[in-house]
């Protein structure tokens, strides 16, 4: 690639001259006349693919989840307020699972400003709470200042989104611009004092565990090597699944929504708490309720407002989590705790046991055929909604990268995350789980995947209703229910209609025979699985739940 230092050049051409200095490979769009001149030095960027998604939402949820497989920052356009408004859903859940984001909207007119001009709205006031930066270009030979920043904040510390707003008349105007040095990615490591701390805390423990979040991305095999050296049972912090391998002796399990009192009673037990790139959210901790003042707490983390705003360290450091393990793993600490690693294990085998039974529920039957038939190195996406529960509770990760979820819980995720997963592993298999709700939230972007090529397998739990909601409200209000019977969709017509293939299951059976199909193509394909509204939840029923 040739690199430009300095050139005339317009704002639009420098800004795209920034993200190939950056190389970025793709970017998501929805078009938009507010930011014309950048699709057109767009044009002739041959390096960088643009994919014009069907809604901003939709654009955005592709460009985090191209961000999280990738492990560099996603890129998204869009236009002023109305586009805006579209995308902010993909920005909320960039900023809480910490995914690195670039975000540049299309802005009005400089002078029409304050008029209350078309689609008007001010972009940074807007965004400023849900991003780590929100910032306008007013000059046009400020562009690449602002852009370096932009991907030096997003990808540097805990990442995140950055909303960059672009007035359209300072797009085409043009500048001597300069451009800086390339990103380099500080890593701080721990002290000497720091680790010492660890080490006399770790050395009195005896029921250490360590909750590994998304921050362990990327150091997951030193994270096997320090467990294993120091024998500590290893949970996964909330859709943080594959930072562990779930058949190693030392998984003791996830927690998330749902999880099994036997897996929460790990933490419980805990006298000494390892917290590694995890911010301890409130599904994570279980509604705050599980990290008690008794429990000595190591937190480490990328950075420094993690470390006491939920819980107050007894020793905190601000590190790379990558650097932090690999100076632990000089640490001298006897484990006295083996038949505690034994006892947990155990406890993890007993309620993620994935054999089947006569009269298994049909959703564990489903995971169970993924689990079968799956290759080692596909990657899965889920959507939110109580269908992933099952996949959460028994579907065994064996591998680094193999899952993407949202902490955030947003709906219709599943599917556009899974068409950036898929652009950035193309000779992966990639499998989105949705809901029938969170599906029809983010449905048009199957015609992106179709007009693109980009298979991923799509499969839809279609019980016709929004299911976590009906089950909350049956534990509040039994059989008091309103608005959340859903009419019902044939996912299966609607696949073939924008050219994916569409298939129809009732039985697990009949799944299975289609799954082995649809692997065998490199199609995009929707699995439309019918299931009964009964089974509500991994550990109950509508009927159990009215009983209770």
């Amino acid at each position: 690639m040739t690199v430009v230092n300095n050139k005339k050049m317009s704002a639009a051409h420098a800004l795209v001259e920034c993200l190939k200095r950056a190389d970025v490979e793709k970017v998501f769009c929805v078009p938009g006349e507010s930011y014309l001149p950048v699709l057109d030095a767009l044009y002739d960027a041959e390096s960088i693919e643009v994919i014009s998604a069907r809604h901003e939402g939709g654009a955005a949820f592709m460009a985090e989840g191209y961000a999280k497989a990738a492990s560099k920052a996603g890129i998204v356009f869009a236009t002023r307020g109305v586009g805006a408004a579209n995308l902010s859903i993909g920005v909320h859940t960039a900023m809480q699972d910490s995914t690195p984001m670039l975000v540049f909207l299309g802005q009005v007119h400089r002078k029409f400003r304050g008029r209350e001009g078309f689609q008007e709205v001010e972009l940074t006031q807007f965004f400023a709470p849900i991003v780590k930066w929100a910032v306008e270009v007013k000059d046009p030979e400020r562009m690449p200042e602002i852009v370096e920043r932009a991907f030096r904040i997003a990808e540097t510390g805990r990442p995140g989104p950055v909303i960059i707003s672009l007035p359209e008349d300072v797009l085409p105007l043009k500048g001597e611009m300069q451009f800086g040095p390339l990103l380099q990615i500080p890593r701080p490591t721990p002290s000497e004092n720091d680790i010492q701390r660890v080490e006399e805390t770790l050395s009195k423990a005896k029921r250490p565990i360590i909750i590994a979040g998304g921050g362990v991305k990327r150091a997951e095999a030193i994270l096997q090597n320090v467990a294993e050296k120091f024998a500590i049972p290893v949970l996964a912090a909330f859709r943080r699944h594959d930072v562990f391998p779930h058949h190693h002796p030392l998984y003791a399990g996830h927690l998330g929504l749902g999880t099994d009192p036997e897996i929460v009673k790990t933490v419980e037990e805990a006298d000494v708490i390892l917290a590694l790139g995890t911010r301890l959210s409130e599904i994570t901790t279980q509604d705050y309720s599980i990290i008690t003042p008794e429990k000595k707490l190591i937190h480490i983390d990328i950075d420094f407002d993690a470390l006491g705003k939920v819980y107050a360290p007894d020793v905190g450091i601000v590190a790379d989590i990558k650097e932090a393990l690999t100076v632990m793993g000089k640490m001298t600490v006897k484990a006295n705790w083996v038949e505690w690693v034994k006892e947990r294990r155990r406890a993890y085998t007993a309620v993620s046991n994935l054999d089947i039974k006569e009269g298994e529920v049909m959703n564990k039957q489903i995971i169970h055929a993924l689990a079968k038939n799956l290759p080692d190195d596909a990657l899965l996406t889920t959507d939110a909604g109580n269908f992933a529960g099952w996949l959460h509770a028994f579907f065994p990760f064996k591998e680094k990268q193999r899952y993407i979820g949202p902490t955030s819980g947003a709906m219709g995720y599943g599917m556009p995350a899974a068409l950036g997963a898929k652009l950035a592993f193309p000779s992966r298999p990639v499998i989105a789980l949705s809901g029938d709700g969170g599906f029809m939230m983010t449905v048009q972007e199957l015609e992106t995947a179709v007009r693109h090529r980009i298979p991923v397998i799509c499969l839809v739990f279609n019980n016709n209703m929004y299911g976590t909601i009906r089950m909350h409200q049956e534990m509040h209000y039994p059989e008091r229910v309103i608005g959340t019977d859903l009419g019902y969709v044939s996912f299966k017509d609607l696949a073939k209609s924008v050219g994916a293939d569409g298939y129809l299951v009732n039985t697990a059976e009949h799944f299975e025979q289609v799954l082995r199909v649809v692997l065998s193509k490199n199609n995009v394909a929707v699995i439309e699985i019918l299931t009964s509204k009964e089974e509500i939840s991994v550990s109950s029923t509508i009927s159990k739940i009215r009983k209770s």
